[in-house]
This record gives structure tokens, C-alpha cells and sequence, in this order.
């Protein structure tokens, strides 16, 4: 899921501006350059290898040099994140509060949040000298730990802008700095269960989600006698993991696709194919935000640049604005099960499973959920009785159609072009992103011309990069909280609570069902991927379920938790985007959440929907 970012107003924007971005300053266009340049390299590196491996070794060391490339995009993006108050947060404190409520909840989670950043900034710190002293090189004798400074200056760098955000007036911004030493001191004395509880708090008044996870990661290992630097450690390991660099990637060729016209001219196509059946605006819904859904990386940028083209579309097909609305903010979550998604990627790294494998398995789970939610609009459509086909159309255009897929051609071959990459044999799933990645923007760029490359591949390149550095701040801080529970034998407590208690796989994935559905409507999901899978990936080995079968279902229900009430991402997203209160986001999309769910127990208890394919081609067979 890629959350939408919000301003100090409580707001979603999705300009790419953040608050006050006027005429930008000459720090300010350094940084932009800095992260611009860096996705830059991250996408050339990758094609000049693949270039130069049809005539050649290719280029020596290239995936340990893009990992660093990593490294660096998560600290200048949570940086900029920073600067331009987008850090991913569960909550607004604005959106919460008004008045001095607003004020007080601001300096409160700011300040708890800035002194998490400021430790965890030390942490970092330690972990470089330590690296310094052992003298370990980068390819090409570049010492490795002038890479790694980029984290204890990136985290020095979030609790510092988040001192000076926390409000307008230099009165407000010591408070601020108050509170931040205030609770760095009480984090040191009082014990551990009420500075967790003070983090649960700080969150709920709007602290960003990283700084919530990194900070109980650090009090649960200060409490075993750990070195903080271990949080920095886990940090360095995750974000330097040879394929994640898929999801900067990925992201950027989703971004690329959401500036330009792509979505105009999708939405067209969709319309042209599917609106002369009955009910084909739900179907062109349906599959238009599955498609975008699987290549932005998650519902916010599908709600967020679809749904004021789609609302209309709906409306106007006679659909009842109820169902309209219902339709919209479910179909949003489309996509997430499919190639080449980001939560499949991140969840085939934490779980150990081949992505390639997981992108099979999800394929046809994916696409029984987009036929459940095109088959309920295709029932809300005929229930709303004002016009009995569902549709405004008097047949199939076929001039029309030929138009629309004329012109959105070079869109529709992006999952040609992409899965073809991934499961040619000749690229590694980071180069299939990078070429995804390069094909969208020679599409928005140099065919359609929607972006200019100098005027705004570099804007759409830093809000991509504003995005991926929440991100990977989020899991990087989350891999220290799963190791503890890891060293703490917490998994193997609960595979053994779990073959003591529950004799049945079957009845335990029922209750797994309805567990992740409430930790997907509550907790961000790339951060529920690396703290909750590790614990289930135990228990589903000793029940016998197949790896690849729990990763569909984890992912499933994630998706289903996106439009669970009261606080479900996509009721968020839709509220904001449509201007409607959350309730009524909520009532209308319950008939949709209950479809999808008979889907979900579909997905649970038909294990070969996702099992089959990835046998046919374990087996070799075309």
C-alpha cells in the first residue's frame, strides 16, 4: 500500500508539493538533485548491465553498488519526507484536533517523534565508527562507511526538520525541542511498558509511523542490554537487501504513469470495451484500478488519481451514488495480489520466497477478486433501476475502441514489457523494474510528451523518492522491533501454542483470516509485512501450508483491511479524494467487503488458486 501524503492542514495532497512549496530554495534544489540523481543512476545502472552482459561479464559488482543506491534513496526521501511534512503517519493531528488541541497534539507526537529519530540517529552513528574501524570496502576501494553516514545525517537530519514543522512560531518550535529531551530522558528512566504506551499515544496524535516502530525497537533492546546500534544494523540489512531495489523502482515507473496522461487514456480504453454490457462501467472500474494498483504499488495512488475521473463516469452510467461510491473505494485495493506489485515483492524478501513464484501464485487469486468486485458492480447496477442495462451506451463502438487502444498502446504493453522481463530468464526482478521503470518514462517523455523531461521528470522523480524514503524508513526500523520478537522466541511460542491448541490448519487460517483483516485495517502494510509475516511463516511450516499459499493469503487479507471500518486506508483515501464523510464511505462499501471476503475464503481454502501455476512451471511446463 503507498499511503497518501498529508499536509500540515490535515489534507491529502497529492501535488507532490507538500506545505509553503513555493519558488524552491538553493538547499532545497540541491536535495531534490541529490535524490534525483541517485534514481537516476538506480535505473541506468541495471540497463547498462544488462546492455553489457550480452557481449561481456557486465559490470563488476553492480548489485552491490545498486543496494547502496538504496540506502541512499530511503535517507534522502525520508529526508525530503521530512522537510516537506510527508512522513507517513497513521494519523493528522489537524485532522483530529482543532485549536489549541491541534497545537497540543502537534508538539506533543512531534517532539516524542523527534527525540526517537534523534536515538535512533546516535544508533546510527556508533554502527558507522564501528564499520570505520573494521575497514570494510565497497567495490573499487570506496569505503563502505562513507555510504552508511548517510544514516546517522539522514536521521539527525528528520528529528531536527521535525522540531521546526512542529509549529510556525519559534515559542512552539521549543516547546517542541522541550518535549523531544523530555522524553529522551523519560525513555531512559521510567520503565518500559509506559514509554511504549506513551508511543501508541504520540502515534494516535499523528507521530510518523517509523518513529513508533523504531522507537520500541530501541526500548525493547535498551531493555535486554542490546547496543541501540543493533536497530541501525537491521536497518542497514533490510534496506540493503539485493531486491529491493525493485521498489524504488517499481514506485518510479508507477509515478511516471500517474503525471503523465495514462490514466486519461486507460480509463478510456476500459470504458471502450466494457461500457456496451451490461454493467460495464463496473467492469472498466474494476480493471482499471487493478492495473494501476499493480504498478503505483498500492490503493492511494489508484483512490487518489482515479477516483475523480471514475466517480463521474459512474455516476453517469446511472449508477446509484451509493453504489458508486462503494465500487470506486473497493475496487481501489485491486491489483495488490498482482505482478508486479510491491507488497508481493517485499513479501517473497522477508518470507524467503522466490518472487518470480509469488507473482504466479497471486496471479489468478488476484483475478478472482477483480471478477467478484465486477461482478457486484454489475448487480449494484441493475439494483439501482433507473436504467435496466446499467450503461448509457447503445452498443460497441468499435471506431471508438480502436481509437482508445490506438492511443493508450504504448500503456497497455507495460505488462508485456514488465512480466515478459521478469520471467524471461535474461533479467533479475530489480532489472525487470528498472526496465519498467525506463519504458514508462520514454512513453510519458518522448511519445506521448505528457512530461517534459527536464521541467518535470525531476519533480516526479523526488516525489517518488519523498515516497520510497517513507517507506523504507518504516521497514527498515520495523525489521529491528521483528528481530526481537525473533530472538525472543516468539514465533516458535506461537507455532507451538498454535500445533498444541489448533489441531487444524484450516480452522487456524480462518482465524489468521479475520486477525490480518484487523491488522490491515490498522497497521501500514509494508510495516505489517515485516513485523507479522516472520511470526506466521513458522507456524504455517509446521501446519504444512505452502509457503507461497500463506503469502497470497497474508496479502489477501491486507487487501481486505484496506476497507475495513472505522480506519481502513481506502475509507480514508476515498473521504479525502470524493469529499465525503468517512461513515458514509464506510456504509457504502460493507456490501463490496463482504464479497470480497467469500473471495478471500476462497483464496484460503482452494490452496491450489494459487498453488497450480507456479507447479506448472516448477515443472517446466510452457
Amino acid at each position: 500500500m503507498i499511503s497518501a501524503p498529508t499536509v500540515a492542514d490535515g489534507t491529502t495532497d497529492w501535488s507532490g508539493s507538500g506545505p509553503d512549496r513555493g519558488p524552491r530554495r538553493g538547499w532545497q534544489r540541491i536535495e531534490d538533485g541529490i535524490l534525483t540523481s541517485v534514481l537516476a543512476a538506480m535505473i541506468a545502472l541495471p540497463l547498462l548491465e544488462i546492455s553489457l552482459r550480452q557481449v561481456s561479464a557486465g559490470i563488476p559488482n553492480a548489485p552491490e553498488f545498486l543496494r547502496h543506491l538504496t540506502l541512499l534513496v530511503g535517507m534522502a526521501g525520508g529526508l525530503l519526507a521530512a522537510r516537506d511534512d510527508r512522513l507517513l503517519a497513521l494519523a493528522s493531528s489537524t485532522a483530529l484536533f482543532r485549536g489549541r488541541g491541534a497545537i497540543f497534539a502537534r508538539v506533543s507526537s512531534s517532539g516524542g517523534a523527534a527525540a526517537v529519530a534523534a536515538v535512533l540517529a546516535f544508533a546510527s552513528l556508533k554502527f558507522v565508527l564501528d564499520e570505520r574501524a573494521g575497514g570494510g570496502v565497497l567495490p573499487y576501494g570506496l569505503p563502505r562507511w562513507t555510504v552508511q553516514l548517510a544514516m546517522p545525517l539522514g536521521f539527525g537530519g528528520i528529528a531536527l526538520r521535525l522540531i521546526w514543522h512542529a509549529d510556525r512560531n519559534w515559542s512552539g518550535r521549543l516547546t517542541t525541542l522541550a518535549v523531544a529531551l523530555a522524553s529522551g530522558v523519560a525513555g531512559a528512566y521510567l520503565p518500559t511498558g509506559y514509554v511504549l504506551a506513551g508511543l501508541v499515544f504520540a502515534t494516535f496524535l499523528g507521530a510518523p509511523i517509523f518513529t513508533a516502530l523504531g522507537g520500541a525497537a530501541l526500548l525493547l533492546y535498551i531493555g535486554r542490554d542490546v547496543p541501540v546500534a543493533a536497530v541501525a544494523i537491521d536497518h542497514y540489512g533490510l534496506v540493503t537487501n539485493p531486491a529491493l531495489p525493485a521498489i524504488p523502482l517499481f514506485t518510479l515507473a508507477g509515478y511516471f504513469m500517474a503525471e503523465g496522461g495514462a490514466s486519461k487514456r486507460l480509463v478510456r480504453v476500459f470504458q471502450a470495451l466494457s461500457t456496451w454490457v451490461r454493467g460495464g462501467p463496473a467492469i472498466a472500474t474494476a480493471l482499471i484500478c487493478a492495473f494501476f494498483t499493480a504498478f503505483t504499488g498500492g490503493s492511494g495512488v489508484t483512490i487518489l488519481a482515479l477516483g475523480g475521473l471514475l466517480m463521474p463516469v459512474l455516476v453517469a452510467a446511472r449508477f446509484s451514488d451509493r453504489n458508486a461510491l462503494g465500487l470506486l473505494t473497493g475496487a481501489g485495493s485491486l491489483g495488490i495480489l498482482l505482478p508486479p506489485c510491491l507488497p508481493v515483492i517485499l513479501y517473497a524478501i522477508i518470507a524467503k520466497v522466490d518472487i518470480n513464484t509469488m507473482f504466479l501464485g497471486g496471479l489468478l487469486p488476484g483475478l478472482l477478486l477483480i471478477a467478484l468486485t465486477a461482478a457486484w458492480g454489475i448487480w449494484a447496477s441493475r439494483r439501482s433501476g433507473t436504467d435496466p442495462s446499467g450503461t448509457t451506451a447503445k452498443g460497441f463502438d468499435a471506431a471508438e475502441t480502436r481509437r482508445a487502444l490506438w492511443a493508450a498502446k504504448w500503456e497497455m504493453l507495460m505488462p508485456v514489457v514488465s512480466l515478459a522481463t521478469l520471467f524471461s530468464g535474461w533479467a533479475t526482478p530489480v532489472e525487470a523494474a528498472a526496465v519498467t521503470a525506463a519504458y514508462a518514462l520514454f512513453v510519458e517523455v518522448v511519445i506521448h510528451r505528457d512530461l517534459h523531461l527536464i521541467r518535470d521528470c525531476p519533480r516526479v522523480m523526488v516525489d517518488a523518492g519523498i515516497l520510497v524514503g517513507g517507506i523504507l524508513l518504516i521497514l527498515g526500523v520495523a525489521l529491528g522491533l521483528t528481530n526481537y520478537l525473533i530472538d525472543a522466541q516468539l514465533p516458535d511460542t506461537l507455532a507451538e501454542w498454535s500445533l498444541v491448541h489448533v489441531q487444524s490448519r484450516w480452522l487456524f487460517l480462518l482465524g489468521l483470516n479475520v486477525i490480518l483483516i484487523v491488522v490491515g485495517s490498522v497497521v501500514e502494510i509494508f510495516a505489517a509485512i515485516v513485523v507479522v509475516a516472520p511470526l506466521l511463516v513458522p507456524i504455517g511450516a509446521r501446519l504444512g501450508i505452502d509457503p507461497v499459499h500463506l503469502g497470497i493469503i497474508f496479502l489477501a487479507n491486507m487487501e481486505l483491511g484496506f476497507l475495513a471500518p472505522p480506519v481502513g486506508l481506502n475509507l480514508l483515501l476515498a473521504s479525502s479524494r470524493l469529499r465525503r464523510p468517512v461513515s458514509e464511505v464506510a456504509r457504502a462499501t460493507l456490501p463490496l467487503l463482504g464479497v470480497m471476503f467469500l473471495g478471500v475464503l476462497l483464496i484460503t481454502y482452494f490452496p491450489p488458486l494459487t498453488t497450480w501455476l507456479p507447479s506448472l512451471f516448477t515443472r517446466g511446463t510452457p
